[in-house]
Formats: C-alpha cells, structure tokens, sequence
C-alpha cells in the first residue's frame, strides 16, 4: 500500500506534483483535496494564519497541477481573507467555497471568473 505524504503544507514539490499532475486521475486528486480541506477545516481553531496558510498552498499547487481553475482562484482569495485577520469561523466558510469549487462541474476560466466574483463579494464583507 502506498503512504501519501502527511497533510501540511510543508509538503515537497515532488509530493504535491506527484499528485495532482497531468495525467493523475482527477477522481483522486479530487478525493485527495477533500480530504486536505476537512483536515484544515477541523483544526482553523487552533491554527495560526501562518499555519494555515501554506496548507492552503499545497491545495492551490495540486489544484494548479490537475487544471482545477477554480480552486486554484478560490486558494488565493483565502490567501488574502488570512492575511487581512480573517480566523475561525469566517475561514470555515471560505473552506466550504473552496470544497465546491473542487466539486466543481466545470474546471475552465469561466468557472473560475464565476467564483472570483463570489470571491469577491464575500471578501468585500
């Protein structure tokens, strides 16, 4: 059985590109991105935005590497909700955008311009 790397953001280039480059089935890196958001999702209390923010990196990276556009967008927007002091609950709800934005049907430009202005809204307020 094959071990995946631990699940924080200090994760090797090799590590995050095995995993969600061309060619690795979308099912998995999919699988594979839920399973990094719930983590995070159960630890934002008692994580630091300099903790989380690399977590929320390895997401964008593997995101960036399967072509998932829209989680991509959504990994920088929390980028920024972090860096303006945005904790705890209000970082649950930009983990749930970016669950859907992994769920995501669509995986193209326009997917993703759809979710920067959602992005935005929220980010606004």
């Amino acid at each position: 059985m094959a071990t995946r790397p631990a699940m924080t953001g200090a994760m090797t280039a090799g590590a995050i590109k095995a995993e969600g480059g061309p060619g690795a089935d979308p099912e998995r890196v999919r699988a594979d991105l839920y399973a990094r958001i719930a983590a995070i999702d159960v630890r934002v209390p008692y994580l630091s935005a300099r903790e989380l923010a690399p977590e929320i990196d390895a997401i964008r990276l593997i995101a960036h590497g399967a072509g998932m556009a829209p989680a991509v967008t959504v990994a920088h927007f929390i980028d920024s909700a972090l860096s303006r002091g945005e904790r705890g609950p209000l970082v649950h709800g930009w983990l749930g955008m970016l669950h859907d934005a992994v769920g995501s049907e669509r995986q193209d430009l326009d997917a993703a311009h759809a979710f920067a202005a959602a992005c935005s809204v929220r980010l606004a307020h």
